[in-house]
């Protein structure tokens, strides 16, 4: 039996008013609850996506302690990628490595192409699980933008400075955009099955995009955007987009056909308005703070929802994700905080 689903965040991505602020927390799903260290002690992330039941309950968990109002897939950015012949793992401490770097036009040309019911049922039966029988808010599905997909696939693995991918993206124009344009596929083609699987909004991670400037960011990557967003306006869901340290990004990602533009901590949302932004926004609170004393944390709280209330269309989250030392009583505590406070002010 369906469950009854909290539409509150839904209505925030779409600009419609709500009776509070809604909250969700990148990354929330694991990393800082006792119950989620407790199964990685047996099983790698590989072994929990792998298992939808398993995998569902991740999910489900941070909904169930936090009370947050969306919940994210429990997944990884990399996931569609051995479906194209990449050969990625995951290795601890370090990241997705590839064993396959694409560094020519040849490489570019030998990626296949993703069949998310054959490739990835596992991702598609947790959705349904969760979406059917378990969730009491929407569920959000994701996937990794061109950018940061093609940074891990030219480098190795990960990169402080993506050198390689921009001198790919430099050297041959061509390849690159052969490899944007068969990344874009995939990412429509997975992103679609989510929401079929029964995902109610999806968010975009572009995550180390914000490593170009302006101008190549209209060159080399807005393009594959405009497509990837334009073909999923179809599917009629709320569309995210988000990356880190790309505040200098935020009115390229505004001119895409989305929903709700993601602000990292370093771009404040009253500034970002006063730049034009007027779409729903998605944001900020550095995620470090969660480890300063309370005070602190409502205080940068209650800056972060007086800007966002000013406008119709905000939904408070981190500027990044949660990491391990988070205690989840704090996250609990905020996600309160958030509710009550934003109720109080937008009830009077």
């Amino acid at each position: 039996m369906v469950k009854e689903i909290n539409e509150t965040f839904l209505k925030a991505a779409r600009g419609e008013k709500t009776d509070y602020v809604p909250v969700w927390y990148m990354r929330q799903a694991g990393r800082s609850q006792p119950e989620y260290r407790a199964i990685k002690e047996k099983y790698s992330l590989f072994e929990i996506t792998h298992q939808p039941e398993l995998c569902a309950y991740v999910t489900r968990l941070p909904v169930e302690q936090y009370d947050v109002d969306a919940a994210i897939l429990y997944k990884d950015i990399m996931t569609p990628l051995p479906a194209l012949g990449v050969e990625v793992e995951i290795k601890s401490g370090i990241g997705p490595v590839i064993a396959n770097p694409v560094r020519t036009f040849a490489d570019v040309e030998q990626l296949g192409e993703i069949n998310p019911e054959a490739d990835v049922p596992y991702v598609l039966n947790t959705i349904k699980l969760l979406t059917e029988e378990q969730l009491s808010v929407p569920l959000i599905g994701f996937a990794g933008a061109p950018f940061t997909l093609a940074s891990y696939m030219i480098e190795g693995g990960p990169s402080k400075n993506y050198n390689k991918t921009k001198a790919f993206m430099y050297s041959q124009p061509d390849a690159w955009f052969a490899l944007m344009d068969k990344l874009g596929s995939t990412t429509i083609t997975y992103v679609k099955s989510q929401i079929r699987a029964g995902a109610k909004a999806i968010q975009i991670f572009d995550s180390w995009v914000g490593a170009l400037n302006v101008a190549d960011y209209r060159t080399f990557i807005k393009p594959i955007m405009t497509r990837i967003f334009s073909e999923l306006r179809s599917e009629n869901v709320p569309l995210i987009m988000f990356g880190v340290g790309a505040s200098h990004l935020a009115l390229e990602w505004h001119d895409l056909p989305l929903d709700v533009v993601g602000l990292d901590w370093r771009l404040p949302i009253e500034e970002a308005r006063m730049k034009g932004i007027t779409k729903t926004v998605q944001g900020n609170l550095d995620p470090a703070i969660l480890l300063a004393p309370w005070e602190v944390i409502e205080e940068r709280a209650k800056a972060i929802l007086d800007q966002g209330m000013k406008q119709q269309g905000f939904i408070f989250n981190l500027g990044h994700g949660v990491f391990p030392q988070v205690n989840p009583e704090t996250l609990k505590k905020l996600t309160t905080f958030i509710h009550e406070y934003s109720a109080s002010k937008l009830h009077k």
